[in-house]
């Protein structure tokens, strides 16, 4: 059946001994570190990742603050100057209205003296020529 030797049960047991305290010497403790250095810079990355999507977001943020004031002052000044070419047109278009009124009327007076004279013209030929009728209905 099975025997167990003391002797082989101690050799066994201390090889059994060495060859964990060298695998730990050599490969556990080696892995472990890397392992552990590991973690460290996926936590250190994660760490940087979500302070620049922190930063991202302020941003972002900030340039659409920066972004919505600039439409605002942008949609003011627009409003301003729409409102100065209202008023300018309005200036103008009275300006000519004004300046159109008085051409009419100088032409109206202009044209008043015009048929004054005219009127003067013809009363003159109209005397000349009803005393010129007057003379050949006198002589026939």
């Amino acid at each position: 059946m099975l025997d167990i030797h003391p002797t082989w049960l101690l050799v066994l047991a201390v090889n059994f001994l060495c060859l964990v305290y060298f695998l730990n010497l050599f490969l556990y403790k080696p892995l472990l570190n890397k392992f552990k250095e590991r973690q460290d810079i996926v936590r250190t990355s994660l760490d940087a990742a979500k302070e620049m999507q922190a930063k991202k977001d302020a941003g972002v943020e900030r340039m659409n603050t920066e972004l919505s004031g600039a439409r605002s002052k942008a949609k003011d000044v627009f409003e301003t100057m729409k409102n100065e070419g209202l008023a300018k047109q309005k200036e103008v278009l009275s300006e000519s209205e004004t300046r159109a009124a008085d051409m009419l009327a100088a032409a109206r007076t202009e044209l008043k003296t015009e048929v004054e004279k005219a009127r003067k013209a013809l009363k003159a030929d109209v005397e000349k020529f009803s005393d010129e009728i007057v003379r050949k209905l006198v002589k026939a």
